[in-house]
């Protein structure tokens, strides 16, 4: 693409095409480079548009003249106010930078003309197959309706969510002195005003609220003007009477979209045609920027179109999808934005702010130390205590803090009998400071095992090897809390050790499986046998024989298995509950069984230690349970008596999608939480001390299970501790290792910095 003459043509006349179009017609003054606007520059979406600190370097380095002409026009402020139940809260240290969208589209245009691109606006494009045949390079910047998306689809195989909020942007011809969320709870349900400043008179206002709240208030039968003069009235607090205004504003619903790939020959889509993010997060400007410079760098750096535009697609769907992450985690937010509203004021004001895990407890200190501090000791935290270390009480339990070793399978017992290694991994764990050490799955029965290696309590060998583990934990780990979690294989059992290939059948010495329904787990699995009534009973009877042992075996906790596709799991599933009689069909019958066990466990488990359920809130595959279905499973549990939900996800059917990311499962333990108003361990991809507290800063859990980070370290928690400073009752270093408090000294790093510059 360097050599002389190259044609390009760009589709799309926003901020993603314009760039890129200057972009490319800088680096190569012999391009010729033209771009098609269907509309002229001064009809556009939107007002005001806010770019990052890290963009603003890109368009920098790559273009003086576009930033120079972008820090004139900016409007600049650091605070963020949130304004809920007529209290408002003020976080500072953020630092955003916006300016009008016709603003950045006039410099756009300005720079362009300037280097020779042929800009034709208020113009169709031609088809983009002839353009393709016309030109050596199509840049698709034609936005969130992309024809030529459409037009190649079953290449770029785009998939196109559309979500639950409905949507206006509009502008108020005043400056907020803030980035603004005024929160407004009506007769017809909750709506939210997120409004920022883009010019010293003017703001942007976008009125959002769900889909069922938007027609419960009349908004789908209004008149465009009527819809602007209401919101102006619900919001008349936050614009102090004044007036709001549109530009062929419409209510519209979010569209997410990804596509499995960007480009198709010599096309290549940009933007919103090729990715979008949720306005929350500020991000779709953003986003096409970041992708003309990528688009513009790899271009320069590779010989040819097809490698180039294959390191373009490779460099940013990365980036992309970890900010569609955030967006999507922020979009939630705002949807299920009825769940908080009942928070006190600075929970609420911290969990708005951390909602799409990009702004966490520890950076949000560092940005506004006095607001956080405020947060943490409405929390309840004594003086210099993150919110990690903080005690929490289940029944007759108190754990010393929020952190728990998750039920981690070591595959290495003996005949169902636990040994060394989970002496050792357990003990070790349990020195290493967490509040909660939970056990690997233990068995019922050896029927119920899921490998050979798995550990048990059927017999009573098994439950006086547990004993010896249980007593190490009480007496060298005062203060730690050892767990047992209590369960059946069900259809995934008889299978091979996890690294000998994980729910593959074992080559011999299968034992015959049992389920809800006969259905294998996977093509090659063992078909199980369905339970018989007589079969449920005696299933039902083993869970308490095992309850009995744990007892006396000195376990701290129980946790029934209700997750993970085994065998209570398989009862509570759409997919893999078939059933025809009183323990099949409708949600009621399908948790009877699961019922039936929790009770008759309870029942013989001492009335003073609590009991947890694991649950998956998903299934992650259509058909199956949902994240509605886990509210009533878990209110129903918590109904007969459990402490708290262990809210895990998927492993429920082999052709799961699971929607991986930090933190990817707490949404459902949140939802659960607040709907099911029942304690809530949250698991799944919580990797640092900072997720730690600010997921129980926002109140979306009251426990943390970490498994990965304990086998990094098993002291996961007292390092945690001494590098926040924290040395307290929450978490205590053994006697014998106290000397390890503090990180060795390694050598010298730094060097002296020069104190004279020499001139030639």
């Amino acid at each position: 693409m360097a050599t002389p003459g190259a044609r390009i043509a760009i589709i799309g006349g926003g901020p993603g095409g314009l760039y890129t179009a200057a972009l490319l017609k800088r680096r190569d003054p012999d391009r010729r480079v033209t771009l098609w606007e269907r509309t002229t520059p001064d009809r556009t979406f939107g007002f005001g548009v806010v770019l990052s600190d890290e963009t603003l370097g890109g368009i920098e380095h790559a273009d003086p003249a576009v930033h120079e002409a972008l820090q004139r026009n900016f409007t600049r402020w650091d605070d963020i106010e949130i304004i809920h139940r007529n209290t408002r809260r003020t976080s500072g240290g953020h630092g955003f930078a916006a300016l009008g969208r016709n603003r950045l589209l006039e410099i756009l245009h300005t720079r362009c003309h300037a280097l020779g691109v042929d800009l034709r606006p208020h113009t169709e494009a031609p088809p983009v197959q002839r353009l393709a045949e016309t030109h050596d390079l199509v840049v698709a910047a034609d936005g969130v309706h992309s024809t030529t998306r459409e037009a190649y689809a079953d290449t770029f195989r785009p998939r196109v969510t559309t979500h639950r909020c409905r949507y206006i942007w509009l502008a108020a011809d005043f400056a907020f002195d803030a980035f603004r969320f005024e929160i407004a709870e009506t007769e017809h349900g909750v709506m939210q005003l997120h409004g920022y400043p883009f010019a010293a008179d003017a703001s942007t206002v976008i009125v959002e609220m769900r889909e069922e709240v938007w027609r419960a208030a009349g908004f789908d039968e209004a008149t465009p003007q009527e819809s602007v003069e209401r919101c102006a009235k619900i919001f008349a607090d936050a614009l102090g009477g004044r007036p709001l205004r549109s530009n062929n504003s419409a209510w519209t619903a979010f569209r997410t979209v990804v596509n499995e790939r960007w480009s198709h020959g010599n096309v290549v889509l940009l933007g919103d045609a090729a990715h979008t993010a949720h306005f929350s997060i500020g991000s779709g400007t953003k986003l096409a920027v970041e992708d003309a410079l990528a688009l513009t760098a790899c271009l320069e750096e590779h010989p040819d179109l097809r490698s180039a535009l294959t390191s373009y697609e490779n460099e940013r769907k990365p980036v992309v999808a970890s900010t569609q992450r955030a967006a999507l985690a922020s979009l939630e937010w705002f949807e299920n934005l009825a769940l908080y509203v009942d928070q006190p004021p600075r929970r609420f004001a911290f969990n708005l702010l951390t909602r799409s895990r990009r702004v966490t407890h520890d950076n949000l200190r560092l940005r506004d130390p006095d607001f956080t501090a405020a947060v943490e000791w409405e929390f309840g935290c004594p003086s210099g205590t993150p919110p990690m270390f903080t005690p929490f009480r289940l029944r007759g339990l108190t754990l010393r803090n929020r952190v728990v070793v998750s039920p981690m399978d070591l595959y290495s017992a003996a005949d169902g009998i636990p040994g060394d290694l989970h002496l050792v991994h357990l003990g070790a764990r349990a020195l290493g400071g967490a509040a909660l050490v939970m056990t690997e799955m233990v068995c019922v029965s050896p029927e119920g095992r899921i490998t050979p290696g798995c550990a048990g309590l059927y017999t009573g060998r098994q439950g006086e090897a547990w004993r010896r583990i249980t007593d190490f934990v009480h007496e060298r780990a005062p203060g730690t809390a050892i767990g047992v979690q209590l369960g059946h294989s069900g259809r995934k059992g008889s299978t091979r050790l996890m690294w000998e290939g994980m729910d593959e059948p074992l080559p011999d010495g299968n034992w015959p499986l049992v389920a809800a329904s006969p259905l294998p787990y996977k093509p090659g699995s063992q078909t199980p046998r369905e339970l018989s009534r007589a079969q449920l009973t005696d299933l039902r009877e083993q869970f308490v024989a095992a309850a009995g042992r744990a007892a006396r075996a000195g376990f701290d906790l129980l946790e029934l298995h209700c997750a993970h596709g085994y065998l209570l799991s398989g009862f509570l599933s759409p997919l893999t509950n078939r059933r025809t009689d009183a323990y099949g069909g409708s949600p009621a019958r399908r948790l009877r069984f699961p019922l039936e066990v929790f009770d008759a466990v309870r029942a013989v488990w001492p009335e003073e230690r609590p009991m947890t359920v694991r649950i998956s809130a998903t299934d992650w595959a259509d058909g199956g349970t949902t994240a509605e279905d886990a509210v009533e499973i878990a209110r129903a549990f918590a109904a007969h008596g459990a402490d708290a939900i262990d809210v895990s996800t998927g492993q429920v059917v082999a052709e799961e999608a699971p929607e991986y990311g930090r933190s990817y499962q707490t949404p459902f333990a949140d939802r659960i939480r607040h709907e099911a108003r029942i304690p809530v361990i949250a698991v799944g991809a919580i990797s640092s001390w900072d997720d730690v507290n600010s997921l129980l800063l926002a109140g979306r859990a009251d426990l943390c299970a970490l498994a990965r980070p304990h086998l990094y370290d098993p002291h996961w928690t007292l390092h945690a501790a001494a590098e926040q400073g924290y040395d307290g009752p929450g978490t205590l270093w053994p006697a014998p290792y106290r000397a390890g408090s503090r990180p060795p000294r390694t050598g010298r790093t730094d060097a002296p910095k020069p104190r004279l510059t020499l001139g030639s």
